[in-house]
């Protein structure tokens, strides 16, 4: 196997951190945090570099809130200067660790994402049940196959700080940068000491998929299984035998409380027939359509209703709204789901009725240069 050493001078050198706070501000330059940065980008930058260098660096302290999207959630976010960090580290370890990636791990990959994984999932279900006919009419009698839909318990709260380092040097044989990730993994507080990492860290989400690549490894090269895929911490297996699947389950179970000192959630590892439509990223996935999970829908009246009370007491704009709504259509559009965007857009529609979007007004304004031109 082959291990990579003296990466550290890599990421500390200052063309690396350029690139990695080119990456920490995107989608935030209007940030204050991130003005303050750039007031002394040179200076700072420079300083970041020194502490590195010099193994002075501390990253400070995690800001924690509670988020209910509506399920409610924690999330601890880093100090600007130390996603500078994590950038950093990242750029340099990432490609190391990609390579060893199967092709259906989806989550924070390059070329992949949720809708990318939908869509690979729709093709193993077409492949699963070997239905070569179309079927005019949908029938559920036509659809053959069954699923193990799994779901780690409580996963960013368990993972084991020992066990993941011991995978990470498997790759990286580098003292330096190994003490700078250590550093960065000792610096949340978890419930149990030596477990867990922070929702919202960009290395929180590399390292969740650093570790749960032994899960894919396992589950593709000794338990030999055809059609897999997997989403972070949601995995679907999906086979002909159903007794074939509760076989994977007891086996999977067993190696991720033996060698990796996590659990599958009892409640959401299911297996089901094909015919149910598997529930994952939001989706309910049939094998001739998809469809928005209730939960889904849910979310999407809460959020708007949360962003209306922030508009009211004047904490965001209309802007906020519209940009919201545009991604949720483009998400939501990979369903059957013309009826409710429709609904939920009248329903904005009436509640703003003089309102309008910068992206709106700046399309009106070039319709209008272009009859003039004419």
């Amino acid at each position: 196997m082959n291990t990579h050493q003296h990466l550290y001078k890599i990421v500390c050198s200052y063309e690396n951190l350029v690139l990695a706070w080119k990456k920490a501000r995107k989608g935030k330059i209007l940030k204050q945090y991130v003005i303050d940065f750039e007031n002394d980008l040179k200076n700072n930058l420079n300083l970041l570099r020194v502490e590195l260098l010099l193994h002075a660096y501390q990253p400070r302290p995690l800001k924690t809130f509670i988020l209910r999207d509506p399920k409610t959630r924690t999330i601890s976010v880093s100090d600007f200067r130390d996603r500078i960090i994590h950038h950093a580290i990242c750029n340099v370890i990432e490609p190391i660790f990609d390579k060893t990636f199967i092709f259906d791990s989806y989550a924070n990959r390059k070329s992949k994402g949720t809708l990318a994984a939908v869509k690979r999932l729709k093709f193993l279900q077409r492949k699963v049940s070997r239905n070569k006919t179309l079927v005019k009419k949908f029938n559920k009698r036509n659809i053959r196959g069954f699923f193990l839909k799994g779901d780690i318990k409580k996963y960013f709260d368990t993972v084991d700080h020992e066990k993941l380092l011991k995978i990470i040097k498997r790759k990286i044989q580098d003292p330096e940068l190994i003490f700078l990730m250590q550093k960065i993994l000792f610096n949340y507080q978890a419930k149990e000491k030596g477990k867990g990492m922070p929702l919202g860290n960009l290395t929180s989400q590399f390292f969740a998929n650093v570790y749960l690549n032994e899960l894919d490894q396992f589950i593709k090269h000794k338990l030999k299984v055809k059609y897999y895929l997997r989403y972070v911490d949601d995995f679907v297996i999906l086979h002909n035998d159903k007794l074939e699947l509760y076989f994977y389950k007891e086996k999977i179970e067993k190696y991720l409380q033996d060698d990796l000192h996590i659990n599958l959630n009892a409640d959401k590892s299911k297996i089901k027939p094909l015919a149910r439509g598997i529930p994952f990223l939001g989706f309910r996935n049939y094998y001739h359509h998809r469809i928005l999970r209730k939960k889904s829908t849910k979310r999407i009246y809460y959020k708007i209703y949360a962003l209306e009370k922030d508009y009211h007491y004047r904490k965001i704009n209309y802007d906020k709204i519209y940009d919201f709504l545009e991604g949720w259509c483009a998400y939501a559009k990979n369903a059957n789901t013309f009826k409710l965007r429709e609904k939920l857009l009248e329903q904005i529609e009436q509640k703003f009725p003089q309102e309008l979007s910068t992206k709106e007004v700046n399309r009106l304004q070039k319709s209008a240069d272009y009859f003039i031109e004419c």
